[in-house]
């Protein structure tokens, strides 16, 4: 009797998720069908920025699992729909590339399964944590969407080539849709990591954020992977010199409340361009290496953090094509047979690495003396509450842009070389 009753609940169990299955592609196929009109509706919406203050009181003091829920059932179809909606702007010969049209079929995908939410009650706990799973399946999908993407252009470049007005537009837009990508990760991981059971965290974190981010230990960690790779690499790596100075607290160490994730991603980008400037400039047979000088200072509105290399610098010609996307100096890796492209040499690490400093209002730059050293300098917001999620919105503007040619130049060129045609008409001009 009693096998009969677990065979019978194994039996009701496996119908009612039978049954919940078969709703849930019935409701999977209507939305496919409307799908476009529904891009089209929460793209006309903007999204809704939110500052660290506002992600650390929500998950330190009142986190509610149905607000969440609430929240980004509305929230992160509007951001998926305008991203979406711009990725229609690129060009044809962009879309028709196999990774490109892989990466549109994460984001229908992902925009399906969270619209299938969208008119359920809060107070479905069993679609809540549905919800939560949902979101964690949606953050793996797009775990490889940058290699991807870079995929698709390198993949445009080898077919048809790359004119400087279709070149300018996917800078453009990379911009946008990496920004939106980490926007996009940063609402999910926090909703996953404050309430999907299956997820641990630091005990003193809120989800990914710390509310006393050590930045000196943070620097340390991202120096040390640094120099490892760099010792791998040449067999050999120069020290780190590091010195902080805090303009609100004199003798205690500096923290604020940020991403650690985020500023590790930037800072390991820095050192590692910066060790292979210096042993590259220097070679792999010198004796000694010039250290690399980090300074991280704290001020009533800024945390700075300037990274120090004697490495050589860079020409100011080149100055304006580093945050290229596919910008490199580097050798570029060789083809393999992945679906997806490697980052390092492919000129990504330092245009991603200034949207992580961007997107809570901060910013990355660059200062070189050629023959000398560069200076990359990292500024962060003081104030959590000052630091608002900067995102794009599509609207008239952001489709203007890729609808509008580049004006043709009314100013000479700097890199006319000498003895061309044009300088000795010029100079017989002159002469009659």
């Amino acid at each position: 009797f009693q096998w009969e009753r677990e065979e019978l609940h194994t039996v009701l169990v496996n119908y009612l998720f039978i049954t919940e299955q078969s709703v849930m592609m019935r409701l999977s196929s209507r939305i496919l069908k409307s799908l476009p009109a529904l891009v089209d509706h929460y793209s006309r919406f903007s999204p809704s920025p939110l500052s660290i203050q506002q992600f650390l009181d929500f998950g330190s003091k009142n986190a509610c699992e149905k607000k969440s829920f609430s929240f980004l059932r509305q929230e992160l179809p509007v951001r998926l729909a305008n991203i979406m909606k711009e990725i229609n702007l690129l060009p044809d010969t962009l879309l028709k590339m196999p990774s490109v049209e892989l990466v549109q079929s994460w984001y229908v995908q992902s925009l399906t399964e969270i619209l299938q939410f969208e008119n359920t009650s809060p107070d479905d706990l069993r679609m809540v944590t549905d919800f939560t799973d949902t979101l964690d399946k949606i953050r793996k999908r797009h775990s490889n969407v940058v290699e991807t993407m870079a995929q698709g252009v390198i993949e445009l470049r080898d077919s048809h080539g790359i004119d400087h007005q279709t070149d300018s537009n996917i800078q453009y837009f990379l911009d946008r849709f990496y920004m939106s990508r980490i926007s996009i990760r940063m609402l999910i991981h926090q909703h996953v990591l404050l309430f999907s059971p299956t997820q641990e965290t630091h005990p003193r974190h809120v989800g990914s954020i710390d509310p006393n981010c050590d930045v000196e230990s943070v620097v340390l960690d991202a120096y040390e992977n640094a120099k490892f790779l760099c010792d791998q690499y040449y067999l050999a790596s120069p020290e780190l010199e590091l010195v902080s100075h805090n303009g609100i607290k004199k003798t205690s160490p500096i923290t604020v409340v940020y991403v650690p994730s985020h500023l590790y991603h930037m800072l390991f980008e820095l050192f590692k361009n910066a060790m292979r400037a210096i042993v590259e400039y220097h070679g792999t047979a010198a004796l000694d290496y010039p250290k690399v000088k980090c300074q991280v200072s704290l001020g009533k509105e800024d945390l700075t953090i300037k990274i120090s290399d004697q490495g050589g610098g860079i020409p100011k010609s080149a100055m304006d094509v580093l945050f290229n996307y596919m910008y490199s100096t580097a050798p570029q890796p060789p083809k393999s047979g992945s679906t997806t492209a490697p980052l390092a040499g492919y000129g990504y690490g330092l245009p991603l690495s200034r949207l992580y400093a961007k997107y809570f209002q901060g910013d990355l730059q660059l200062v070189s003396q050629e023959g000398y050293g560069t200076d990359a300098l990292i500024w962060l917001k003081a104030l959590s509450s000052e630091a608002n999620e900067l995102l794009p919105v599509f609207n008239t503007t952001s489709s203007r842009h890729y609808g509008t040619n580049i004006p043709t130049s009314d100013w000479s060129s700097p890199y006319t070389p000498r003895g061309s045609q044009n300088s000795v008409r010029t100079f017989l001009t002159f002469r009659i």
